[in-house]
């Protein structure tokens, strides 16, 4: 009987959901309150009956509840209680489930927190809000019901995807849906503003909160998720460029672009029509990556369901939304004035070279992940775009943006010095210059590129730390001065600066573990050692080892140093007995930010094993930069400013069209 209370429950959110498109946006039009104020009673009880079914699902793995298929197919009664949650949103049906819970979370937390929004206004965003709850509660209901029942129950399931039991699976999926979902905000503010013509500085500080935290969440799922691949898949990699893996990649560039336009909409009232187009293009692409992971036209690791059905209902939903929202900015841009006038080298200027860079990086991406599917579709020919067309198209891209990203937050408003910035920044310039000379006497011009690249993150490292030096008279007062300056300086501006030395940081971790990276393969038995990296590691002997569904042999290994034991690591080969399925499970030991990685290969009936060995340098800045990048987002969202209105209402309303 629970389990039907799941189901009954997400056919009453429907219900809600329809009643909280309908009803709010028939008040908007006709400017009726009472209409209106429906909005969020509906918002908030559409997210407690989504809630309601997703425990209740819950509940069912906890007990493995074997009458639900959902349940059969992807858990099993021997599988530790952590794995049996992740095992929720482990497969297609549960994590559309987690989809939509989402979706419901952030149009309650609108509903709950929005009280500073105009009534209208905040109507039409839950109503559109709402409109995606019907699509997509309407496409579980339809395609992927989680609570189909199977009589007779069989006495065990067939347990969850053996590379999908870790911990990072228990994280990485909420974290990123929290951030792709969380892009349906940002879409349904930009058509709400649309919609009611009011698009000024105010609906800029309205609709950027929510913006950042999905950035936030965005960021942080990706990290996640690119970590969880490096250390279960067993390649050594942190990044392969696959098309699941672009799919979360492009919203975080639209978004990290919305968010640097919607500074200039709210600090200048300019860029309007960027602003608009990129909150659209943002949610166009999360819609995009559910489409790709769903559909079945791509083979991936992360890749869901294969059902065509399902492909094609997610296809009209994914024409719905992004035709028709493209279609309402074409109709209503022309309308649409331009605002603030600023010169070419201005913070205005730097924001729009910056989002001019991460949508021609988008686009690439795009372009390399969705070319193989359209020429398949239109020849049957089938190629592969790798690793080498991204680094020839998104890597040139990037430098530019990354010599520009310090210029920013030194330039002036309207019209900026580009002399006065280029000083304050000559401290980093120095910094850069020294890494080229110290590196090009210490590795050669062999090593030239990676120098450059080491410079540039040098670059952006103390380059993030000048306007905060420079506002706060950092050597010019006192130091007690420049502390109650830093003090006083607003969150956001600290946010800002601990963001960009994040970004500083991964860059570090990219160019250093890409240049100074080694691999050695080699074949070994216990008593044999190899050298890596100036420490040698020996193989000591096999274990057996046991857990849940799986059994399997562990190979233990001494690290050395000196002379003197530093350590150990005990990297496995597992068969999952259930799903009749072997993995490599590697084992990591950290030095300071670099990392020594092992794998398992193929373990010979003499004892003989192939061992991969990695030295990766300074790889762990790569994820420590996306934490401080998250870090520095989360606290320009605790700034006080975005959680009030706009300092001043806009001098007058801009009319989009006439009602």
């Amino acid at each position: 009987m629970i389990v039907e209370l799941g189901h009954y429950s997400l056919v009453l959110a429907l219900a809600l959901a329809i009643v909280g498109f309908v009803l709010p946006l028939i008040g908007a039009l006709r400017h009726d309150a009472q209409l209106m104020a429906v909005a969020p009673s509906a918002t908030v009880a559409q997210f407690v009956f989504v809630a309601i079914s997703f425990a209740v699902l819950t509940h069912a793995y906890l007990v493995s509840d074997f009458s639900v298929a959902n349940v059969v197919e992807n858990s099993h009664s021997m599988k530790p209680l952590i794995f049996k949650i992740s095992g929720v949103w482990g497969n297609h049906e549960g994590s559309m489930l987690l989809w939509v819970l989402i979706l419901a979370l952030f149009g309650a937390l609108v509903a709950l927190f929005g009280r500073n929004l105009p009534l209208r206004l905040k109507a039409l965003v839950l109503s559109i809000q709402s409109l995606i709850g019907v699509a997509f509660l309407f496409f579980i209901l339809a395609t992927s019901n989680p609570f189909l029942r199977l009589s007779p129950a069989p006495i065990e399931g067939r347990d969850l995807n053996p590379i999908l039991q870790d911990i990072g699976l228990a994280i990485h999926p909420p974290l990123l849906y929290l951030g792709y979902v969380g892009c349906s905000i940002s879409f349904s503010f930009a058509i709400a503003a649309l919609i009611d013509g009011r698009i000024d500085a105010a609906w800029a500080r309205w609709v950027r909160p929510w913006t950042l935290a999905a950035w936030v969440f965005l960021t942080l799922g990706i990290a996640m998720g690119s970590y969880w691949a490096y250390y279960e898949l067993g390649w050594g990699g942190w990044w392969f460029w696959d098309p699941v893996e672009n799919a979360s990649f492009m919203p975080w560039l639209a978004a990290t672009a919305l968010l640097h336009s919607a500074i200039v909409m709210e600090k200048r009232d300019a860029l309007k029509i960027w602003t608009i187009l990129l909150a659209i293009l943002a949610f166009s692409l999360s819609l995009l990556g559910t489409f790709l992971v769903r559909s079945g036209v791509l083979t991936s690791v992360h890749a869901f369901a294969s059902d065509p059905t399902r492909g094609v209902f997610i296809l009209g939903i994914l024409c719905v939304f992004i035709g028709g929202g493209l279609a309402l900015f074409a109709a209503r841009a022309p309308s649409l004035a331009p605002g603030g006038v600023f010169a070419p080298i201005s913070r205005e200027g730097a924001l729009v070279f910056n989002n001019l860079i991460l949508t021609a990086a988008c686009a690439t991406v795009l372009t390399g992940t969705l070319y193989p599917l359209v020429l398949e579709a239109l020849t049957g020919g089938k190629i592969s775009v790798g690793a080498p067309f991204f680094d020839m198209t998104f890597g040139p891209l990037m430098v530019p943006l990354l010599i520009a990203v310090p210029f920013g937050p030194l330039l002036a408003w309207k019209r900026g010095d580009l002399l006065a910035a280029s000083q304050r920044l000559m401290a980093a310039f120095l910094v850069a210059l020294a890494v080229i000379v110290i590196g090009l006497f210490l590795a050669g011009t062999g090593s030239a590129l990676a120098i450059l690249g080491i410079a540039l993150a040098a670059w952006l490292l103390v380059g993030s730390l000048s306007d905060i030096a420079f506002r706060v008279k950092l050597g010019r007062a006192p130091l007690a001065e420049s502390v109650r300056r830093g003090v006083g300086l607003p969150r956001a501006a600290w946010g800002t600066m601990v963001a960009h030395f994040g970004l500083g940081l991964t860059v570090l971790g990219i160019v250093a573990s890409t240049a100074w990276n080694s691999e050695t393969i080699v074949t070994m038995k216990p008593g044999d050692s190899v050298e890596v990296a100036g420490r040698t590691l020996a193989m000591d002997g096999f274990l057996p080892v046991a857990g849940g569904t799986y059994t399997g042999t562990a190979v233990r290994f001494s690290i050395r140093e000196g002379g003197a034991a530093i350590g150990t690591l005990q990297p496995e080969k597992r068969f999952y007995t259930v799903q009749n399925m072997p993995t490599t499970e590697s084992a990591i030991r950290t030095f300071g930010f670099s990392q020594l990685y092992v794998s398992l290969g193929d373990v010979k009936p003499d004892g003989e094993t192939t061992v991969r060995v990695y030295w990766k340098s300074l790889i762990t800045l790569i994820w420590l930069g996306a934490l401080v990048m998250a870090a520095g987002g989360t606290l320009s969202l605790s700034d006080r400013r975005l959680r009030v209105g706009a300092p001043k209402p806009a001098r007058r309303a801009v009319p989009v069209a006439a009602e």
